[in-house]
C-alpha cells in the first residue's frame, strides 16, 4: 500500500490527499514534520521535503506533488484529473502552477510561517504587518477565483479537474488557520463549498495539527 508522508497543514500533501480520495486510491497517512526530518525518512527524500509517496512493496517512491500527481495520472485510469484537449490540459497545468507557486508565495507560506511555525517551533509571536499584507494579497487571488467561476463551470473549464484540488488545498488551509474572509467573493465561496463537500475533501476536515486547532467553521461543508 501507499504510505503518504506528510504534515497536516502541508497545501501539496494536501493536493495529493485530495487526488487519491478522487481516484479511489488506498494509502496511509505517515505524519513528518520537515523541520524534524530524520534519516530514515532523508533516505526516501534527500531534499527532507513532504509530499512523499512510498510503496515499501513495490519499492516505489515518488516526490514533488505535481510528479505524485501526473504520475497517478498516466499510472490509473479512473477520473482523470488532467483532462481534455491538449489545450484544456495545457490549462489545467498553468493554473496549478499558478497556486502552487503564486497564491502559496504570497499567502499561504507567510501564513504558515507566522501562524504555525513561530508558534510551534520558533515560540514567537505572528508579525502583525506580514498577516495584514497577506490577507490583502488574498483578496486578489480571491478575486481571480471569482472570475473564473464566472466565466466557467470549474477553475479551468468545464470540467472538475486537479486546478480545483490544488486552489481548494491551498484555500483548506487558511481556511484551517482562521484567515479566510469571503466577503465579497459569493463565486468564489460558492465554488469552494462544493469542493469541501466532496468526498475525497472529509479527510482534510478531520486532520487536525497537534497545538494549532482550526476554527469551529472550519469543517462545516456550509461555512
Amino acid at each position: 500500500m501507499w504510505h503518504l508522508y506528510q504534515f497536516p497543514l502541508c497545501p501539496f500533501s494536501r493536493k495529493v490527499q485530495l487526488a487519491l480520495g478522487e481516484k479511489k486510491i488506498g494509502y496511509e497517512l505517515v505524519t513528518l514534520y520537515p523541520w524534524d526530518a530524520d534519516e530514515r525518512f532523508r533516505q526516501l527524500n534527500p531534499a527532507g521535503r513532504v509530499p512523499v509517496l512510498h510503496d515499501p512493496d513495490r519499492r516505489v517512491t515518488l516526490m514533488d506533488s505535481m510528479a505524485i500527481c501526473e504520475f497517478l495520472e498516466e499510472t490509473v485510469d479512473d477520473r482523470p484529473l488532467i483532462l481534455g484537449s491538449a489545450r484544456a490540459r495545457a490549462e489545467v497545468r498553468r493554473l496549478v502552477a499558478l497556486f502552487d507557486e503564486s497564491f502559496y508565495q504570497d499567502i499561504t507560506a507567510p501564513l504558515l510561517y507566522e501562524k504555525m511555525r513561530k508558534r510551534l517551533v520558533l515560540r514567537q509571536s505572528p508579525d502583525s504587518r506580514v498577516l495584514t499584507a497577506a490577507r490583502r494579497l488574498l483578496h486578489e487571488h480571491l478575486d481571480y477565483i471569482d472570475w473564473l467561476i464566472d466565466n466557467r463551470r470549474w477553475v479551468a473549464g468545464s470540467q472538475l479537474s486537479l486546478a480545483d484540488f490544488a486552489a481548494a488545498a491551498q484555500l483548506s488551509v487558511v481556511d484551517y488557520l482562521g484567515d479566510m474572509d469571503w466577503t465579497g467573493h459569493e463565486s468564489a465561496h460558492g465554488w469552494y463549498r462544493v469542493m469541501k463537500s466532496r468526498p475525497s475533501f472529509a479527510p482534510l476536515l478531520r486532520q487536525k495539527m497537534d497545538g494549532l486547532p482550526p476554527p469551529r467553521s472550519y469543517a462545516d461543508v456550509n461555512a
